[in-house]
């Protein structure tokens, strides 16, 4: 090993013990409260924190080995396998942040029809059942005409075309992993592009209203204290930038994370085209780093699921270090539950 090998396979540890806590914080939401469990985005990170959860515990692992042992780490139905999941994982993570995006459009954009809460979970349901078909469709094709194997480039059992292949199964393989990254990266980004572009102009238009109302109520209080007012004004500037801010971070790391090594996979179908072993592992690495942060951009910064680890957090100091609270705390705890769900 070399010092980038090394630097490789640190980040990738990095990355999966980041990946692996931050995705079961989400699932202990999940399981912990019910009111995440009623809502539809719910149904989708649970989804997307299984896929980070199986990517962290079994293709990480398989490309850190990859780098350490530069060969293939063990077995090739072992290796087949890794593969299989690896083609199925990714398009499943790829479709169910797609999903996300198209429900946040339909809760922004038409929220009376959002309102419909049966409906939307069953669509819910049914949507992540076509991510499963429609990853597990690829992954079926690419295990029955054998193109999965060990890659030295990526150092990762992926999608392969053996060297020993014929010349017609190199065009074959070419179309396939052209349809399916057509199907999966290009698709799900067109989907993110067109519903965040659709919410953040939502969000705009409510943010000018919003600003209306304010400027007109400070040209009123002609009495107002300026601090106040500089508050207002800043607040409306922070409010301006916040759409934008998020809207950025999960279209800009869905390119940067996914987008070097799919143009990487496309690329090296060209003859003449030889990938760099060192750019192969960094591309795979980038897509590794979406599974941690993922939980982070979806889910755990948010207020509802920061609320939930409290909650869990409370409860297990409380039963250690407090296991005789008295009623009058009890009652207390409520009555600020309810102080701060009526903020949120």
């Amino acid at each position: 090993m070399d010092f980038a090998e090394v630097l490789f396979a640190s980040f990738i540890v990095v990355v999966a013990v980041v990946s692996l806590s931050s995705n079961l914080l989400v699932l202990l939401c999940f399981v912990h409260s019910a009111e995440i469990r009623r809502q539809v985005p719910g149904v989708f990170t649970m989804n997307l924190s299984f896929c980070n959860i199986l990517i962290t515990i079994l293709n990480m692992p398989t490309t850190l080995a990859g780098i350490v042992k530069n060969r293939q780490p063990f077995g090739d139905r072992a290796c087949h396998t890794v593969s299989f999941l690896d083609t199925f994982l990714t398009a499943n993570t790829m479709l169910s942040m797609a999903a996300l995006s198209v429900d946040r459009w339909i809760a922004v954009v038409f929220p009376l029809s959002y309102a419909t809460t049966k409906m939307r979970y069953r669509d819910a349901v049914l949507m992540v059942g076509y991510s499963w078909l429609h990853a597990l469709t690829f992954a079926l094709v690419a295990l029955l005409f054998s193109w999965l194997d060990y890659s030295h480039v990526y150092a990762s059992c992926t999608l392969q075309l053996g060297e020993e292949r014929e010349r017609g199964d190199r065009a074959k393989f070419a179309v396939f992993t052209v349809a399916f990254h057509a199907a999966s990266f290009v698709l799900s980004l067109l989907t993110l592009c067109f519903t965040y572009l659709k919410v953040l102009k939502v969000a705009r238009f409510h943010c000018k209203r919003i600003d209306v109302i304010t400027m007109q109520t400070l040209f009123l209080l002609v009495d107002i204290h300026p601090s106040v007012k500089q508050r207002c004004l800043a607040e409306q500037k922070r409010r301006k930038q916040r759409a934008t801010k998020k809207i950025s971070i999960f279209i800009g790391s869905f390119i940067i994370c996914f987008a070097p090594y799919v143009v990487t996979r496309l690329v090296e179908l060209l003859p003449f085209v030889g990938v760099n072993r060192h750019w192969g592992i960094v591309s795979k690495c980038l897509t590794y780093s979406k599974a941690a942060s993922d939980p982070f951009a979806y889910s755990l910064l948010r207020q509802q699921y920061r609320k939930v680890l409290m909650d869990v957090l409370n409860r297990l100091l409380r039963r250690d270090l407090y296991p005789s609270s008295s009623g009058h705390n009890s009652s207390v705890d409520t009555e600020n539950d309810c102080c701060l769900q009526r903020i949120s």
